[in-house]
């Protein structure tokens, strides 16, 4: 490769890859401080929003633009970040049920820049808010075993069994957060 030349992303992996390795820990904090930023917007919009459940919703919406500008003021990248990146880590909170999606016709102030032209000649713009679940997990998917993805070989007596699992034994242990269930399982 010519040393003055900057390879493509689709060659290189993009933000998400150091030397051909893929960086799983930087797409978790990305994760996380999105999160958290929506999660914030959501309870500032619940403590302004006077009891009226649709200016509450409405509030508690935020571009992928503005949620790129909130993580490039962190500072947390090393890697320049594309508002395009911002919405593949937005997809993953999606795909977690995390985060839930709108795209509106948009009035061309804020817009993110892989907004689409409409029809009308208006621009789409992607709005993203938390989402709170709508019921707890079960029981079972509160202890290691629920999500254990060998449960089907579990046995007294076999290699795996509940009396030589390390973390059936963390979670008894210790690992309990505020919502009653284990952290750091798998």
């Amino acid at each position: 490769m010519l040393y003055n030349l900057e390879p493509d992303r689709s060659v290189t992996g993009g933000a998400w890859y150091s030397e051909q390795e893929f960086e799983s820990e930087f797409v978790e904090v990305l994760n996380q401080q999105c999160h958290r930023f929506l999660i914030k917007k959501l309870t500032v919009a619940k403590d302004t929003s006077a009891g009226d459940p649709l200016l509450e919703k409405n509030a508690s919406f935020a571009s992928s633009k503005e949620v790129w500008e909130f993580i490039k003021k962190l500072g947390i990248s090393k890697v320049q970040l594309s508002v395009e990146d911002i919405e593949m880590i937005l997809s993953t909170l999606i795909y977690d049920g995390k985060v839930e999606k709108t795209v509106v016709c948009g009035s061309g102030s804020g817009l993110s820049s892989s907004s689409r032209s409409a029809s009308s000649g208006e621009d789409l713009v992607n709005l993203y808010r938390a989402v709170e679940p709508l019921i707890d997990s079960t029981g079972l998917m509160r202890i290691p075993c629920g999500t254990c993805p060998v449960i089907d070989n579990c046995y007294e007596g076999g290699a795996v069994s509940p009396s030589t699992c390390q973390y059936f034994k963390k979670w008894l242990s210790e690992g309990f957060d505020e919502n009653g269930t284990f952290e750091d399982v798998f």
